[in-house]
């Protein structure tokens, strides 16, 4: 394998390009505790690197657990899905790569405990259960068939749910329902990459939904859950007060369509899937981009 500087190994080992999640989420956040009223850089900023510092660990535990089991070297990478195959090439050590994982989690802990103490210890019940998902998701979770809504809730509704939490003090209902379309959407991130890794995943102990509906019905759950996104995006702002801008972010529908009719057309195929997947990405992250950018804009 092709050896890489210190720095563009770990940006590999973190999978920094995926991070960008957990930025969109947390602009969501920031943008609807704006429309409230609500407004604080220094906060914003350390919860930006609070939830930053929650995806490595997500990640750098994710990987450790593919290395473990074997699943990095049975999969067949794509640019969006596959390990990054640092370890396995001794570019990092694996006792390396877990002290940082544990470093990243206990920093964010750290600056969630902050928010806790200045602004509301409910902050509390979202921090346990984030962490808890983080800590078990491939050991347990993944296993269970539980992996894709766990990851929805914790590594997208509750990053906004917290953000928003720890920047008002409050949490009204509409704040929660708005976090929905974007939880689900990264359930779909993470569903549609477990097409490729099915058969890898399954040897290495994984049962997410892909092993056990099928490729085929599994498209057609992705498809179902895709169109379920954007009905809420309609009516949200009808049913909550949150403003009518965010169904901007409906302007992904075409990228939506797209990618869900090469899933459905070539489920069984991961080499025709990489559109789909890329496709896919594009979606979830503009989206919630969209959905951010709509609240920032209707803020008076």
């Amino acid at each position: 394998m092709k050896k890489y500087k210190t720095w563009n190994v770990w940006f590999l080992q973190i999978r920094g390009p995926f991070l960008l999640l957990a930025a969109v989420l947390v602009f969501i956040g920031v943008s609807a505790a704006r429309y409230e009223g609500y407004s604080n850089g220094f906060s914003a900023f350390l919860l930006f690197a609070g939830v930053i510092l929650t995806h490595i660990s997500v990640n750098l535990f994710n990987e450790l657990s593919d290395y473990h089991t074997g699943i990095d070297r049975m999969t067949r990478p794509t640019p969006f899905s596959g390990g990054s195959g640092m370890m396995q090439s001794h570019q990092t050590r694996v006792q390396t790569v877990k002290l940082v994982a544990y470093i990243s989690l206990a920093l964010a802990f750290i600056i969630g405990f902050y928010f806790c103490l200045t602004v509301s210890w409910w902050i509390l019940a979202l921090m346990i259960g984030g962490g808890l998902a983080i800590r078990f998701y491939t050991s347990h979770l993944a296993k269970w068939m539980i992996g894709e809504p766990i990851a929805g809730i914790t590594l997208g509704s509750f990053v906004i749910m917290g953000v928003v939490l720890s920047l008002t003090g409050k949490l009204p209902l509409s704040m929660v329902l708005v976090s929905i379309p974007p939880g689900l959407l990264t359930l779909q991130l993470l569903f549609l990459n477990e097409f490729p890794d099915a058969d890898a995943d399954k040897t290495g102990g994984r049962y997410h939904w892909v092993i056990h509906f099928g490729y085929k019905t599994s498209a057609i759950i992705y498809m179902i859950i895709m169109i379920i996104i954007y009905v809420l995006l309609c009516i949200i702002p009808w049913i909550a007060s949150v403003p009518g801008l965010i169904r901007i972010a409906l302007a992904t529908l075409p990228v939506a369509f797209t990618a869900s009719l090469i899933v459905y057309k070539n489920h069984g195929s991961p080499e025709k899937l990489v559109p789909a997947l890329g496709l896919n990405v594009t979606t979830v992250l503009l989206t919630d981009f969209l959905i951010g950018l709509g609240f920032w804009l209707a803020s008076k």
